[in-house]
């Protein structure tokens, strides 16, 4: 059987230029780590300006929750309960909408993050010209907070849900300790050192921290307001949604029949983390 030359030069260019295009896009593990330098900028919001408050860690809302409980530490117990039960609300209609729109063929991955920058920005108009108000917050403070929480929740429901190893966007502990076990220090051979899921753990670390420094330092230093914190809190969250949808078009979240296509299809698939 004959092979046209021609055909065959054809397919070379259609395949060199795929490949120069999937080089050229950012990495899905890239935005990922965006979004981490988001939460370290929303979290500084919610502690020094609105709080004591957590509105995307929850651990640390838990145990100011039980803290004000036992009428310890002089820390309120509001701020944290607020939160809480936005943070619920968040998850639970997120989840309710993801599998609707996956079920529809939608991609929910750029959905929820839409939905997280809209309200993030609602948080910035109702906090506009709100000052930080540091260990009693108002009615204003607890609503932005509140907003900001359930925001958080619809973030941490899509991120789970697209499962990228070793960023979660929105805690730094457990990848910390795989980094830190599957280094040369901690010999964990389980984890592999050098890999690329190795490495965006460590990088996870100093993204929020770089987030949560400039949160802090345009607050404490620079006395900005909050609604300034959160306008480019909610661009980056949008750009990035922006960019999954132009760049990535065939990411879906995992599936309600427990399917998980978080990742695209790249003809090559990466060892399970055992850190998530």
């Amino acid at each position: 059987m004959g092979v046209s030359l021609s055909g065959v030069m054809e397919e070379s260019r259609e395949a060199g230029r795929g490949a120069r295009a999937r080089r050229g896009r950012p990495a899905l593990p890239t935005l990922m780590l965006v979004l981490t330098v988001v939460t370290g900028l929303v979290e500084a919001v919610s502690l020094l300006a609105l709080g004591p408050v957590f509105t995307a860690m929850q651990t640390g809302n838990v145990l100011f929750l039980s803290f004000g409980a036992a009428r310890a530490g002089d820390l309120p117990a509001l701020p944290s309960a607020v939160s809480l039960a936005a943070f619920v609300v968040g998850v639970v209609c997120g989840a309710l909408m993801e599998a609707a729109a996956e079920a529809r063929g939608r991609r929910w991955f750029v959905i929820g993050l839409g939905v997280e920058a809209v309200l993030i920005l609602v948080a910035a108009g109702i906090g506009w010209g709100l000052e930080p108000h540091y260990g009693a917050p108002t009615e204003r403070h607890l609503t932005v907070a509140a907003v900001l929480a359930l925001a958080m929740g619809v973030r941490t429901l899509t991120i789970m849900r697209t499962n990228v190893p070793g960023v979660p966007t929105t805690l730094v502990t457990r990848s910390m300790t795989a980094f830190l076990s599957g280094s040369t220090l901690g010999q964990g051979s389980a984890l592999e050192y050098g890999a690329p899921s190795w490495v965006r753990r460590g990088l996870a670390v100093p993204a929020m921290f770089l987030g949560g420094m400039c949160g802090a330092l345009l607050l404490v230093g620079a006395g900005w307001t909050v609604n300034w914190l959160l306008l480019p809190a909610s661009a980056l969250v949008l750009a990035v949604g922006l960019t999954a949808y132009l760049e990535h078009p065939r990411l879906h979240t995992g599936r309600s029949s427990g399917q998980s296509s978080g990742r695209e299809p790249s003809g090559r698939s990466e060892p399970p983390d055992p850190s998530r």
